[in-house]
């Protein structure tokens, strides 16, 4: 049934497209931060089958993307969080005014399948937790990723981040959630998208009270893009109403 209603949804789209578009399959590419990962490849065979336009999708840490668009890639579609859209559209790589808001996912932490949920209600709770666990990881701030990042401030916050240094394991990305599933880490900070897809990984919660932060990424045409029709479709499919089921089942709730 789902994906008989994201195809029926597709099928819209393409229908809309100008019969140009149609006639001239786009070659789409994509830059968009690892965090949607299972969004956009659930969405990707059904919007080439109904729109005949192919997506090449480049995933990576949003703050890379970042720099490689200032510094002059290109691409038909870029996905990265809200501020630093708004920071690389003032340089005028995007199309004007085509920023759209897709989804947000909050920071969360994640336990192993079947074991006990631990113990996140509050921030005391979140606190005893942390320095209860045998080991815990997450993305390496130093590379960027936007949990990691945040998960380190709020170590420093709770007072607490010489006492965890010894049990944390650091990845370069959003790998956190397998290193949970595999039995290598007791609990994981990390996106909820990048938490959900995994199996062997269960989504305890978001961070609680004031140490919460929830990422929202948003959508931009390319300012250089051969084909912004097609770049609007996959778009308007992202954030279109039948896509909203879709991103609540992996960690997002839509923009």
């Amino acid at each position: 049934m789902r994906t008989f209603i994201l195809g029926t949804a597709v099928l819209a789209l393409s229908a809309s497209l100008p019969p140009s578009e149609m006639a001239h399959a786009a070659d789409l590419k994509l830059l968009s931060s690892v965090a949607l990962t299972s969004v956009l490849d659930e969405f990707t065979p059904t919007f080439e089958k109904a729109t005949g336009n192919k997506l090449n999708i480049g995933y990576g840490l949003a703050i890379e993307l970042k720099k490689r668009i200032v510094d002059g890639e290109m691409a038909d579609v870029i996905i990265l969080t809200r501020p630093m859209m708004d920071e690389v559209e003032k340089q005028n790589k995007f199309l004007a005014n085509s920023i759209v808001n897709v989804a947000g996912t909050p920071v969360s932490v994640a336990a192993r399948s079947g074991a006990p949920k631990p113990d996140i209600s509050s921030v005391d709770a979140f606190k005893h937790t942390l320095l209860s666990a045998r080991s815990i990881v997450y993305a390496d701030p130093a590379k960027g990723g936007v949990s990691g990042v945040h998960f380190a401030r709020v170590l420093d916050r709770l007072g607490i981040a010489e006492q965890m240094k010894g049990k944390t394991i650091l990845v370069p990305g959003a790998q956190a959630a397998e290193v949970v599933a595999r039995g290598e880490a007791e609990l994981g900070i990390a996106q909820g998208s990048e938490i959900v897809p995994v199996a062997g990984a269960q989504l305890v919660g978001p961070l609680p009270g004031d140490l919460a932060s929830t990422s929202v990424f948003a959508a931009a045409i390319g300012a250089a893009s051969k084909s912004p029709e097609a770049a609007n479709s996959l778009i308007k499919l992202l954030t279109g109403p039948e896509a909203v089921p879709r991103l609540k089942a992996k960690g997002f709730e839509p923009g």
